[in-house]
This record gives structure tokens, sequence and C-alpha cells, in this order.
């Protein structure tokens, strides 16, 4: 009987011999590229909307298991969503409020971008506006008291009464609260001027009102893949040392000229902001796996993409967060 097991164990020993020899797969839970399964919820920001559209589909190409449900709405509906556990992620374009941390929101930055104003491509004092541009101050007369209601008042030319129409944005937004204080005033609420919900209608209305002025998120403003402006609007040049004229750096026509200045640290903060994510409690599986590439691997797709990254150092403190 003996005899004839021998050869039965030679050939069981030889095998896990050979099975050792070649390394022997290790459990999906543990390590590999694809055993990521599940979906991440993610709403907020029309600021961040397409650039995580572009995460997701890139993070899907390495974890095809892993699916997403992505929709904009404001980052007032991210923060509100994100707190009520209605979403995994938010995405917020505004500085996180001490009230949101108290309920458990939890957040890191991921990026950086801008809010620019705009007026129509058809505006009739669009030249004069080119070569003097709109200081800070101008801005806060018009979206903050209303003291200037004309064009003429604009580019200092009493004789051109044009009225302007000055819109806002009726839904919380990130982008309002951002251009309310670098006009002087604390809070969205502080903006004057007609309603707007949603920054594509924003963009849209604008571009259909030779006399309108709003303002919106840079990867609204430019086309990213001409990266000149979207049909129907541009962007004033903004007299930021206030001397009533347009110097270096001052003058967006294109979107690298704004990426460069945004980049640079040149263009004002804000309406230049970071942008962030925001979880109801610090991350933990999945949605901190997807939040750690976003930091990582992630951030290679930002330029492309209209955004700024982050410098390392700004990545190494959101990745430190996450630990």
């Amino acid at each position: 009987m003996q005899n004839r097991l021998y050869p039965l164990f030679a050939v069981l020993a030889i095998a896990a011999l050979v099975l050792s020899a070649c390394g022997t797969p290790a459990p999906a839970a543990n390590t590999g590229s694809d055993e990521l399964s599940g979906t991440i919820s993610i709403s907020g920001a029309f600021a961040l909307y397409p650039m995580m559209t572009v995460w997701a589909e890139e993070f899907q190409k390495i974890h095809p298991k892993v699916e997403f449900d992505v929709q904009g709405g404001g980052a007032g509906k991210g923060m509100t969503d994100t707190l009520a556990g209605a979403v995994d992620i938010g995405m917020i374009s505004r500085a996180i409020k001490p009230e949101e941390e108290s309920q458990g929101a939890y957040w890191v930055a991921v990026t950086k971008d801008a809010v620019l104003p705009i007026i129509s491509a058809d505006n009739p004092v669009k030249e004069q506006i080119q070569a003097k541009g709109i200081s800070q101050e101008v801005f806060a007369k018009i979206f903050i008291s209303q003291e200037i209601k004309t064009w003429g008042e604009v580019v200092g030319d009493p004789s051109i009464t044009d009225e302007i129409h000055v819109y806002t944005r009726s839904d919380s937004a990130g982008a309002a609260e951002q251009w309310a204080k670098y006009a002087g005033g604390k809070a969205q609420d502080d903006l004057k001027g007609i309603g707007i919900n949603g920054e594509p209608s924003m963009v849209d209305t604008v571009a259909k009102d030779p006399l309108g002025i709003g303002y919106s998120n840079l990867n609204s403003v430019f086309d990213m893949g001409s990266g000149n402006p979207v049909t129907g609007v541009q962007v004033p040049p903004i007299d930021i040392n206030g001397n009533g004229q347009v110097d270096a750096g001052e003058s967006y026509k294109v979107k690298a000229e704004i990426f460069s200045a945004v980049s640079q640290g040149t263009f004002p903060e804000p309406p230049a902001r970071f942008e962030y994510l925001a979880t109801k409690g610090k991350p933990t599986g999945l949605v901190k796996a997807f939040i750690e590439w976003i930091l990582t691997d992630g951030q290679q797709y930002l330029e492309s993409a209209g955004y700024v990254p982050l410098t390392a150092e700004q990545q190494a403190e959101s990745l430190a967060k996450l630990k």
C-alpha cells in the first residue's frame, strides 16, 4: 500500500514546488488593481463637475468594477447632500463653514481655480473695457452697492447711458461666495442682481444680453479645447492695481493667461480659490482610495482640463488628513 502512495505524494510535492516558484496570486482583498468595487455617489459644485467626470473616467479604467454617479447642482447642494448622507462625496468650491464641520463635514483640498467676471461679446463698450479694465472698486459699486448703474460710468463716459444688467446666482454657489468676497461683501447674499440658477444658465444669460455682467468659474468661461472664451462671452481685464489701465498680467483673453496668473499667484485670492472634496466623517474604504488617487496620480489630469494642480506641499497636507 505504501509503495502505491509514494508516487502520488511525490507528484503532489513537485506540483507544490512549481506553484511556489511561479507565485500564488494574492487574495483580491489585499492587493491588485481590480479588487476595488462598488458605487461612489458625488454631487456639488459646478466648478468641479467637469474635472470630476474626468477623474471618474480615469479611475474606472484602473478599477472597472467601480461605478460613479456624479451630479452638479452647486456647492450648497453638495454639502447638503453630504451631511444628509445622500452622497459619498460633496464637491465644494468655497471654504468649509465651522457649522458644517460641527455636523461632521470632513474635507481636503484637491485643486485650485478661479471665478471670473464675464460680459457679453456684444457689449457696447467692450473696446473701452479692454483698454481700461474694471477695478475691484468698480465691481463693488456694480455688484454690492449698485452705485454704478450704466456702462458709461464703468468706462468714464457719461454720454453712454446703457443700463448695466447685473446677474448673480440664485442657487447656493461657491462661485457666488468667492465673487462676493472679492467685490467687498462677506457672503453670497451681499451680491445684488437678477438671480440665475446654475452655472450654465449664468454663462448663457450673459452671452445673450449685450448689457449683461455676471461671473462664472474658469472652466465654464473657456473652451478647454481651443482655450478661447466660450461663444458669446468675454472676460474683461481686471485692473488689479487700480491705475485705470490694463497692465501686464491683467488681461485674460485665453485660458493660458488666466491659468498662468492663478498658478503663479498673481491673480487675486479671492476670486481665485481652492476646490475641496467633503465627506461626512473621515473617509474610509473605496471613497478614501479614490480621494487618495485624486491627490496623487489624479493630479496629472488637471492642467489639460484647465485646473491648477496642488503644489507638493499642498498635496502632502491633504494626504496627511486622510491618514
